[in-house]
């Protein structure tokens, strides 16, 4: 199962990553640490949510 949330965390964390950087930038925070701070943020987010997906692959 980690092999399969390891892949699925590279594919998560891009489309994570790149929305919280979307966001951030529509809200108007246009400066650096805003956009890098929200790209950490969505890969963080990234990591339970690739295992809970490969959870529910696995049971399915």
């Amino acid at each position: 199962m980690f092999r399969l949330a390891s892949i699925l965390y590279y594919l998560i964390a891009t489309t994570l990553a790149g929305t919280a950087v979307i966001a951030v930038l529509t809200a108007g925070y246009d400066t650096l640490v805003q956009i890098i701070a929200a790209a950490i943020a969505g890969a963080l987010l990234a990591l339970p949510v690739s295992y809970y997906v490969a959870r529910e692959i696995y049971q399915s």
